[in-house]
């Protein structure tokens, strides 16, 4: 400090042992010692989590920054600054005089600036005749001076940690993806296993971690997601290996299913209803498996002449959305960035559910093509409503698409069903 001595708060203001750290620390600037004020300032921001200061002191301490007359903070140029709050309060955007006491107070706290008060509390600066500053009261920034290498160390530090979480989490994401993926192409392609257990393996996996999680939450998901990666791995390479050496594409239920992508052949689990569940689910059937559907020969035929019929029926009109959001309202944390506002954003949130839920792509796309893009996006919907009392959400939808086919289903029961369960009127009242 410029005194070499130690200052004491005006008025009652008490003096801390923190304070008095504070300027010893100040005097053992080196001579000649200099930092860019706003390179220094840059890294405050940066190491503000470790700091112990608010952004709005930060603020206040811009607006001190601003009063100082040079470039570079040297004790050569001198390190107090003596604005008023009112001055302050201007330079800080309007702040009030009350809330840049409070700051500024945090910011003393903090070691990151000194008070040098005046025999009358005042802050105004001496100066010779020739103009030359001979000595100042108010806010000292020699502390930042002296903490220089120290607030570049620390803000190095939370640039680091940042790097390591986006790193931790680009790769948490990557192995998420490749979990579900493979999960579903196993469904999908029929592959032997308790893949709705795994899935819900998954599931708990994902569903543990917090909404803002710590690397070492992550890390500690990211172990067991790639541990559960590397074992369906596994198993699907096995049995692409057995079925390799033991079978032709004559004679593969793979090239059967491929030979025709909109066919409804494909590997769906039956659909269950759990305990509680309510009629309408009671009355679902199962999905048909690929071997039925084999000795089977005219059912294809038959669900093509559904199809054409339903085609020239046209697809049912939908539903307002307004009814669909309050009969489901758990869709909406699925849509873009958390919210649904249109019907494209139901839409988009029902193929996310569609793939948490493990249906398989071509399961929606024939309720698409069954029931139009829209009924389909609110029946998905439902599903999620219900998905506590449905054991398997695929082979639910499969079958009031089939049912929708022989004009046996309507989705407006289930809405307004759903719609009377999620009344708030009706919260209220039970």
């Amino acid at each position: 400090m410029e005194s070499g001595s130690v200052t004491t708060p005006f008025g009652r203001r008490p003096m801390t042992f923190g304070m008095l750290a504070s300027q010893a620390a100040a005097r053992k600037i080196e001579p000649g010692q200099s930092i860019d004020k706003w390179k220094l300032y840059r890294a405050l921001c940066e190491a503000r989590p470790l700091l112990g200061v608010t952004d709005r002191a930060l603020a206040i301490l811009n607006a001190l920054l601003s009063f100082y007359p040079k470039g570079e903070l040297s004790e050569g140029n001198g390190l107090v600054v003596f604005p008023s709050n009112a001055q302050l309060s201007l330079r800080a955007h309007g702040m009030a005089e009350q809330t840049i006491r409070r700051h500024l107070a945090s910011l003393i706290e903090a070691g990151l600036l000194i008070r040098k008060d005046s025999p009358n509390g005042k802050r105004y600066a001496r100066k010779e005749q020739g103009g030359e500053l001979r000595e100042a009261f108010g806010f000292s920034l020699a502390p930042l001076l002296a903490r220089a290498e120290e607030i570049e160390r620390l803000a190095a530090e939370v640039a680091a940690d940042r790097l390591h979480l986006q790193r931790l989490r680009e790769r948490l994401t990557l192995c998420r993806r490749d979990v579900a993926k493979l999960i579903e192409m196993a469904l999908e392609e029929g592959a032997a296993g308790d893949w709705s257990a795994v899935h819900l393996h998954f599931r708990n996996i994902v569903e543990q971690l917090p909404r803002s999680p710590s690397a070492e939450q992550i890390a500690a998901a990211l172990d067991e997601l790639e541990m559960l990666r590397e074992e369906i791995t596994n198993q699907l390479e096995m049995q692409a290996k057995a079925q390799n050496q033991s079978g032709n594409a004559r004679h593969s239920e793979r090239h059967i299913q491929n030979s025709n992508p909109h066919s409804i052949t494909e590997f769906e689990p039956s659909f269950d209803p759990k305990q509680g569940a309510t009629a309408d689910d009671r009355s679902a059937g199962r999905a048909v498996p690929i071997a039925e559907i084999q000795q089977v020969g005219g059912k294809n035929e038959h669900v093509s002449g559904a199809r054409a019929a339903s085609a020239a029926l046209g697809t049912p009109k939908s539903f307002p959305l307004g009814l669909v959001l309050q009969a489901c309202p758990e869709i909406a944390a699925y849509g873009p960035q958390g919210s649904v506002g249109t019907w494209r954003d139901l839409m988009a949130a029902a193929v996310v559910v569609r793939s948490m839920l493990g249906v398989s792509p071509s399961a929606y796309e024939q309720a698409c093509e069954i029931m139009g893009a829209e009924n389909a996006a609110t029946v998905m919907a439902c599903v999620l409503e219900r998905a506590g009392h449905i054991n398997s959400a695929g082979g639910y939808l499969r079958d009031l698409t089939r049912r929708a086919e022989r004009g046996e289903f309507a989705i407006g029961p289930m809405l307004m069903a759903l719609a009377r369960t999620n009344s708030p009127v009706r919260g209220k009242v039970g």
